[in-house]
């Protein structure tokens, strides 16, 4: 907890009220659109008034704390506080295994995306539960993670030996197998990594990369989701979950999966859409300023050659790290769903 303003723990430990349960909610990165547009209006808003006052919440962000995205799953299972939501791929360093729920390039539409998301479900929730003493509430996606680039990129292979920013471990994997350097560096410093030349592209989602600027020092965006989709855990303590009575949990677990997760995943494919819109100026863009990005799409032979080195190669990579049973877990949901068998270490 070094270096997080009193303030704010103050603020997240105070909620002596008069509703039933007071609940301190950490959400994600507080300048998206995630945040603003779903998650502070459910914890905020709509929970409290769904629940006639029974809930009551104090939100805030891991940005807003001044604390690392890795250290959000560890403090949440400390009990810090009650409820926190960011990117699983912030948390592989403590559940390698986790990194099985976001492959890249295995979903190109949202459906797809969700399909898998749904399959690693069950894996998802004993990984919080035996990692993170938490128990998971909702996975939403972030858009696929795509690729902003400085200069002409137009496809896979133009990444070869450039320098880019990874959004996870496993694209981490990816790039270096493709013949990339993968470089690991915070969201909020790529804007001038880019600028300087640290890096010659970085992944993101294109709603990200539009809010935060990216196109104001990259030229050209890929829409292969190279990153994967980025998926988003939403979390409580399970301190805290077996403290609320029956009623309160059916309660709580009916109104994140209506109210919040359904909201995100009914819209995501229209939000990549209207984003694709917003930085390359084909289409309207409801948003704000359009800008003038060159849109790349990769061939079919990309997204085939691409696929082999992921399969080929990452996973396999993976499945040493993940261990014989999660990769038994995997093969049985996700690689069902995307129809892909990993040899099990050791057999």
């Amino acid at each position: 907890m070094k270096g997080i303003p009193l303030a704010v723990l103050g603020a997240l430990a105070s909620g002596q009220t008069l509703a039933d349960e007071s609940l301190s909610v950490v959400g994600s990165w507080s300048s998206l659109p995630l945040y603003k547009q779903y998650e502070q209006p459910f914890w905020t808003d709509i929970l409290p008034s769904e629940s006639k006052g029974n809930f009551e919440v104090v939100m805030t962000t891991h940005d807003q704390m001044g604390i690392g995205t890795s250290d959000v799953f560890r403090m949440l299972g400390d009990g810090v506080f009650d409820v926190a939501m960011t990117s699983g791929d912030y948390a592989v360093s403590d559940a390698p295994e986790l990194e099985g729920l976001d492959v890249p390039l295995l979903a190109s539409s949202a459906a797809q995306a969700k399909r898998l998301i749904e399959a690693a479900r069950p894996m998802v929730d004993e990984i919080y539960e035996t990692t993170f003493n938490s128990k998971v509430l909702a996975i939403v996606p972030y858009p696929p993670q795509v690729v902003f680039c400085k200069g002409d990129v137009s496809s896979v292979s133009d990444l070869a030996g450039l320098k880019v920013r990874a959004s996870g471990r496993m694209t981490a994997k990816f790039l270096d197998a493709l013949g990339a350097q993968s470089v690991n560096i915070s969201f909020g410093e790529v804007p001038g990594a880019l600028q300087r030349g640290v890096v010659d592209c970085a992944v993101t989602g294109a709603g990200s990369g539009y809010s935060a600027g990216w196109w104001e020092v990259s030229d050209s965006l890929m829409t292969l989701p190279l990153g994967g989709w980025d998926p988003v855990v939403t979390a409580i303590n399970l301190d805290k979950w077996n403290d609320l009575s029956a009623k309160d949990q059916a309660f709580l677990e009916t109104a994140v999966a209506e109210k919040f997760e359904k909201a995100v995943w009914d819209t995501a494919q229209a939000e990549l859409d209207q984003d694709v819109a917003c930085l390359t100026g084909n289409g309207d863009c409801a948003r704000g300023p359009s800008h003038n990005m060159t849109w790349a799409e990769p061939s079919a032979d990309d997204i085939f050659a691409a696929k082999r080195i992921l399969i080929d190669t990452v996973l396999p990579e993976w499945a040493e790290r993940a261990g014989s049973e999660w990769v038994q877990k995997w093969n049985a949901s996700v690689g069902k769903v995307a129809k892909i068998k990993l040899a099990v270490p050791g057999e």
